[in-house]
């Protein structure tokens, strides 16, 4: 690790401080107990003291290099382990002794270190605490908890962890490792310094007694305990931590004064803030510290006698020492030993317990007594709790800056303040608490809560609390201490409050609305997060008939969704919808949403955020949202652009929503009353959180319409299976049981998503995310998917030299959405406009790199087009072309050709200048603003100059030049040889200099005065030439969507090429779709050879996976005594426990889900005719959060299939009745079994242990029979330990006799004896069947 240094550098080493006696504690230190009370001097002294003189009798001094005993080392050198420094994740290490002294452990008891190496590029080393370090057993073995973390660098680190496992110790101790000294040794060595001094300086009859103080745990020094990098820290006074009027001022970086408050702030300098905010976040050697303030000390408090020095130390300059005082105000800068011992209060004072805040002594903010700005209490049923009454008489007692901060909170009581003053966010109160136990922030002393963080370190700081489910507002200071000034002037009587900089609101994140700014930094994750809109309407009492309107947008793209549907009771559209597009929260009417809804949300949404609206006045009702949406302008940029008339407001989407009878637009159209309804709940969300201009003005809307609505309304399966837009219908019960996109624990381990996914953009993974949740329906489409396949792996080199320049794309579709934010032009009533930000430098620099990086992206792109051209022509896939050939060429392509722009961006400005400047300074006609400024410039300055050409000859003086600078320029320097009687009157003498006069003139005055005007139109039109820059970018937004799109399909292609090629290593084949009505084949069916499951390539026990074959519909390959039942459309399951019926199922469903993706499937064969709808029953769960009990579950899950089956879906229905009675259960089973297999004539695999429904329907034509295979030693044994099985996973024709279920006990390990019971009683249940089968058969013979 790189040195650097701590506050204490800036000083030179001081003599040892002498004693002092002892002051007494101000009143406020008195009541404290002596742990906490401040001290005279730093824990480092204090330490260093106490080792020098522990008692009171005096003992010899111990050598410097002298090493305390220490406990054994809980690990050996070379050993792997997780390590952790506080604030920072676990990472990956290995034990290694100190590569220049050779220590390995240090400290005793609870400050017990031990020496790592972190598996880091370059590799880095520190002291970790030993509480902090775990065995470290390798990445195959870590599949969740405390040590997971999906994070590039931890996860590269795991690898170097992994590949070093197999080594021995003594050959791991052998790697390179980091040299440079830790900083927790240049802390030591500073020690060392400092009592090598105080040796030096100190008297020999020095024995006067010296009390003994511990350092308290508040002021000692986490740096040094961490390993990690001290920082400077900035010193502020107690009236500073109030925050009224830290004011920032760009130039200065200083603070304005108040009437009434004395502020003296230190503020680090540019270079140092910069340096330390702009550390690597995940290193775990570079945590970010906080700067605490001090409090002043009190002035009743007496100074302490200063005993005479001794002569050395006399002699030594005053700039090289530094007082204990000094030191002491300094330690209370350094971070606390634990974020623990602050969550628990120990930032100011008390009694030894937890802290008691000042804002918790509140009365009106009590839970049970608070009010909202409308003085409504919370018992009352319209209380809004994001609101906070604030009483008058408080407000007035505060500092103004406090009284601001309070104002705001007032406003947004249910978002975390991020409160700027001066380069600063500062948290005050119960947002402050929140900042150190959620980010490991540190309160600063005082006796209520105040903590913060650098403005650099916004979007870290800001994403952990967002991820965390917590709101976040942004708060800006708006104006500069200069513009106050203005400001009161122009005021007859300011006030204190007055005489402040004014701080607003500037933006408001949510999980849903964040959109990566270049503040809030990078997304954390690809996949798109939704924010919802929902409004409900209920057609009748029984909740049978129910109607939804929904809104729902991915705020980092700006794609929007609107649409209306009705539903059934189970809301099965809606759950649908809640699969499909996940959100992450949800905005509600309040008092809408049924009891069935809000159980839906509950139980399904339990970690997305969800907010109740008022109605009318947040929740707008249909009218209420057109006419917004026509009053603000939304939609203006996309009418000039599109529509050359102007006369439509609305993009064509909404349009189409609206009522034909009415032009302008205003009134709803029937049937979408609900979905404007929940649009505008959305828009008032949106700007509220002060983003609904940068989003809405992209024109991304599509109407969502439920896949199986298209269903309903096609005449014929024929005609809806021949639709090219029409999509198989992937509920949220069969995305869950068939784990698609998620597994059961909520990962995406072993899910189909993640088999499928090796795609190399972001927008490539949300594109195939949504090919997954709603495969093709129609044959001709898919073909043209498996044939894209086909020609891709054809050019297999040129395929793969397009996947490494698409891994080189950065998410161009979240760069376009941020270039059109940045682009759009803000009004002056919206405050962002307004903030005055302290590294405006660095976000401009961001800025312009995010720029440059899409514009490489699209180069990249046009590369790719040009690489698959040549190739192109020979392409059967019609889709492939469109894709890869551009749309100007007469080959059916879709690509933009985007080549003309690029190069006139390429030209625009220089790109490495604008890149270390963070200024684009434009080049000749690009920007005509910024070049009619710099020509009337040049102009004005060739007047100038013409004017002083005309002077010389007039004055006949060669020698006449202009001087100054800055407003005092152009002054004629004319020299006393010159007589004074050749000088025109009009000349002024400006200023004067030995030998020379300088003059000024009415026409100089007024060529000036020009200048200076174009001057600050050039500055203007270079201020805002970025945002014009990005605005001119974003007006061919339609073009560069159109090159993503291209690009995203193009990856998934590739994508599911490498999985076709691949697999699991066994044969991969296209599978052969047929339309239902075909002369080959008028039934639906399903012919499936040789097929294995797509995401699990060995069997529980280690072995090869085995391949079965499954025919529905159409004759199998096995059919012994099952001629007459070819064509049976159902198959009932049998076989033992754990033979792997449910995994056949799954198999099933995942091979025809895969199918219709277009993709190659892992069997040997499939022929099949399309699945308009999968459904699934499989394995046993409750909805404890939505009070519905397994079975109910289980019957709500079979009542929708067969409400929604027809013939052409797939049901896979896993072991029902289950849940309840034997007879119960058997009963509805054979019920369901009848309904699938003769009214509904679906597609079904039907597994039941049920052997009583299966001899009902051995003899059923349109049933056929099939089990697990196994193979059974010593059966019928009275012993059933005897009894041996072995598992044949294939899948043959026929029933299974017995399910084998003892078997199962003992592999579960129930007890031998239990097991033995068991037995016995089945067998008494067998002969009592027998005997009552007999009993019937006799009966019926009689």
């Amino acid at each position: 690790m790189a040195k650097q240094s701590s506050i204490f550098n800036f000083f030179n080493k001081s003599p040892p401080p002498v004693l002092k006696a002892k002051p007494s504690p101000s009143p406020a230190e008195a009541d404290l107990p002596s742990s906490v009370r401040k001290k005279n001097s730093s824990p480092k002294e204090e330490a260093k003291h106490a080792s020098q003189t522990p008692n009171t009798k005096k003992t010899p001094a111990k050598p410097l290099n002298a090493k305390a005993s220490k406990a054994p080392c809980p690990f050996s050198a070379g050993a792997l382990v997780w390590a952790k420094l506080e604030g920072h994740p676990w990472w990956p290490c290995m034990v290694a002794p100190q590569p220049v002294g050779g220590q390995q452990l240090r400290g005793r008891g609870k400050s017990q270190r031990l020496h790592v190496h972190f598996f880091d590029e370059p590799p880095t080393r520190g002291w970790v605490s030993t509480k902090y370090i775990r065995e470290y057993q390798g990445e195959k073995a870590m599949t969740g908890g405390v040590f997971f973390s999906g994070k590039p660098v931890i996860r590269k680190a795991m690898e170097l962890a992994d590949a070093a496992m197999p080594d021995s110790p003594e050959t791991r101790l052998k790697m390179p490792v980091c040299m440079d000294p830790s900083d927790a040794e240049e802390d030591d060595e500073e020690e060392d310094m400092e009592v090598r001094e105080s040796f030096r300086f100190s008297s020999p009859s020095h024995d006067e007694e010296t009390v003994k103080s511990k350092p308290s745990r508040r002021s000692s020094r986490a740096t040094a305990e961490q390993g990690s990098k001290s920082k400077r820290r900035r010193i502020v006074v107690a009236s500073d931590s109030e925050g009224s009027g830290d004011e920032f001022k760009p130039e200065q970086a200083g603070c304005s004064s108040e009437e009434d408050e004395e502020e003296v702030v230190n503020s680090m300098s540019e270079e140092d803030v910069e340096s330390e905010c702009e550390a690597e976040p995940d290193s775990p050697v570079k945590p970010v510290k906080r700067k605490r303030p001090i409090e002043k000390p009190s002035s009743a408090k007496p100074k302490p006698k200063t005993p005479t020095l001794p002569e050395t130390a006399k002699r030594a300059p005053l700039s090289s020492t530094i007082t204990a005082d000094t030191k002491s105000r300094l330690s209370a800068f350094s971070a606390p030993e634990s974020f623990d011992s602050q969550a628990n209060g120990s930032g100011a004072g008390g009694q030894g317990g937890a802290t008691v805040w000042d804002h918790e002594k509140l009365d009106w903010l009590q839970e049970g007594r608070r009010k909202d700005a409308k003085r409504r209490r919370q018992s009352e049923e319209d209380y809004d709790p994001t609101t906070l009454y604030v009483p008058e008489d408080f407000l007035n007692k505060t500092t103004p800056g406090m009284r601001r901060w309070w104002q705001l909170k007032s406003e947004t009581f249910d978002a975390v303040l991020f409160f700027k003053v001066g380069k600063f966010y500062e948290l005050y109160h119960m947002d402050a608490v929140i900042g150190v136990n959620e980010l490991g922030l540190t309160f600063m002393k005082g006796a209520w809560a105040h903590s913060g963080f650098p403005e650099i370190g916004f979007g870290r700081f800001s994403d952990g609390l967002v991820q965390r489910g917590y709101k976040v507002a942004r708060v800006e200071q708006t104006e500069t201490p200069d513009m106050m000034e203005a400001r009161c002037k122009t005021m007859l009587k300011p006030t204190k409050f007055d005489r402040v900089v004014q701080r607003e609101v500037c933006r408001i994140i949510t999980r849903g609305t964040q959109t990566y700014s270049v503040l809030d930094g990078a997304p954390s994750e690809t996949h798109s997060k939704y924010l919802l809109s929902i409004k409900e309407k209920v057609g009748c009492s029984s909740g049978r008939c129910r109607t939804y309107g929904v809104s729902f947008v991915d705020t980092s793209v700006g794609y929007f969704y609107v649409g209306q549907f009705q539903d059934d009771r189970h809301c099965s559209r809606l759950r649908t919808l809640l699969s499909h597009y996940t959100p992450a929260q949800v905005l509600f009417e309040k008092g809408n949403p049924s009891a069935e809804t809000r159980k839906i949300f509950k139980a399904s949404l339990s970690s997305a955020m969800q907010e109740g609206l008022t109605a009318g006045s947040q929740f707008w009702d249909a009218q209420k949202t057109l006419k917004t949406l026509a009053e603000e302008d939304y939609f203006k940029e996309s009418v000039r652009k599109d529509e050359e008339s102007g006369s439509s407001v609305l993009p064509s989407v909404l349009k189409s929503m609206t009522s034909e009878s009415d032009s302008l637009g205003l009134t709803p159209k029937e049937g979408y009353e609900l979905a404007l309804s929940a649009l505008g709940g959305c828009m008032f969300y949106l700007k509220k959180c002060l983003v609904d201009q940068e989003l809405l003005s992209m024109t991304n809307f599509q109407e969502y319409i439920p896949v199986d609505v298209e269903m309903e309304k096609a005449a014929g399966p024929t005609s809806f299976f021949s639709q090219t837009r029409q999509r198989m219908v992937l509920d949220g019960v069969t995305l869950a049981n068939l784990e698609i996109l998620q597994n059961v624990s909520g990962g995406t381990e072993g899910t189909l998503l993640e088999r499928l996914d090796t795609c190399s953009t972001p927008f490539g993974k949300r594109l195939l995310k949504q090919w997954l949740c709603s495969p093709l329906c129609n044959p001709t489409s898919i073909g043209e998917r498996l044939d894209a396949l086909e020609d891709l792996m054809g050019v297999q080199a040129q395929a793969t030299e397009v996947s490494d320049l698409l891994k080189k794309l950065p998410d161009l579709e979240r760069l376009l959405s941020k270039i059109h934010s940045i682009g759009t032009p803000k009004g002056q009533d919206h405050p962002d406009s307004r903030a005055v930000l302290y590294e405006e430098v660095t976000y401009s620099k961001k800025k312009i790199v995010d720029f440059l990086s899409a514009l490489e992206g699209f180069k990249t792109m046009q590369e790719i087009v040009t690489i698959l051209g040549p190739v192109a022509v020979d392409f059967r896939s019609r889709l492939l072309r469109q894709v890869v050939n551009l749309k100007d060429d007469g080959q059916e392509g879709l690509f933009p050709d985007l080549s003309a722009e690029l190069k006139r961006w390429d030209t625009a400005f220089d790109h490495q200048k604008a890149r270390a400047t963070g200024v684009i300074t434009p080049k000749t006609g690009f920007d005509p603003e910024f070049d009619q400024a710099l020509s009337g410039i040049k102009a004005c300055e060739r007047d100038l100059q013409d004017y002083l050409d005309r002077q010389k000859k007039r004055l006949g003086c060669r020698n006449l030049t202009y001087w100054g600078t800055g407003r005092n320029r152009f002054q004629m320097e004319v020299p006393d040889s010159v007589s004074e009687r050749n000088i025109p009157e009009e000349y002024k003498v400006k200023s004067t200099k030995k030998g020379w006069k300088r003059y000024w003139t009415r026409e100089i005055e007024r060529l000036f005065s020009e200048l200076q005007s174009l001057e600050e139109k050039r500055d203007a039109a270079l201020k805002d030439c970025m945002r014009r820059l990005f605005y001119n970018f974003d007006k061919n937004y339609r073009d560069w969507q159109t090159g993503v799109e291209c690009m995203a399909v193009l990856d998934v292609l590739l994508s599911l090429t490498r999985y076709s090629q691949g697999g699991d290593g066994g044969p991969m084949a296209r599978p052969q779709v047929l339309l239902p009505g075909d002369i080959s084949q008028s039934a639906a069916f399903l012919d499936l050879r040789g097929s294995r499951h797509p995401c699990v390539t060995k069997t529980f026990f280690g072995d090869d996976f085995i391949p079965n074959d499954i025919a529905i519909g159409c004759p199998g390959g096995e059919e012994e005594g099952q001629e007459d039942k070819g064509h049976a459309p159902c198959v009932l399951v049998t076989g033992p426990n754990m033979g792997g019926k449910s995994t056949l199922m799954r198999q099933c469903g995942l091979v025809v889900v895969l199918a219709q993706l277009g993709c190659y499937v892992p069997a040997e064969s499939l022929s099949f005719t399309p699945v308009d709808r999968v459904f699934t029953r499989l394995g046993a769960s409750d909805r404890i959060m939505a009070g519905e009990s397994t079975f109910f579950v289980e019957l709500s899950e079979t009542a929708s299939i067969l409400h929604h089956g027809t013939k052409h879906s797939l049901v896979l229905l896993d072991e029902l009745g289950r849940g309840t009675a034997t007879y119960d259960g058997t009963a509805i089973a054979s019920a369901v079994v009848n309904e699938l297999a003769k009214r509904i004539c679906c597609r079904t695999l039907f597994s039941t242990h049920y052997h009583s429904l299966v001899e009902d329907y051995t003899n059923n034509p349109a049933v056929r029979l099939g089990h697990m295979a196994c193979m059974v030693e010593n059966e019928g044994d009275e012993d059933p330990s005897q009894e041996t099985i072995t598992f044949l996973y294939k899948f043959i024709a026929g029933a299974c006799p017995k399910s084998y279920g003892f078997n199962a006990a003992r592999l579960a390990n129930l007890p031998e004896d239990v097991i033995q019971s068991g037995h016995r009683k089945a067998k008494e249940f067998e002969r009592s069947t027998i005997s009552l089968r007999v009993f019937k058969y006799v009966l019926n013979c009689s």
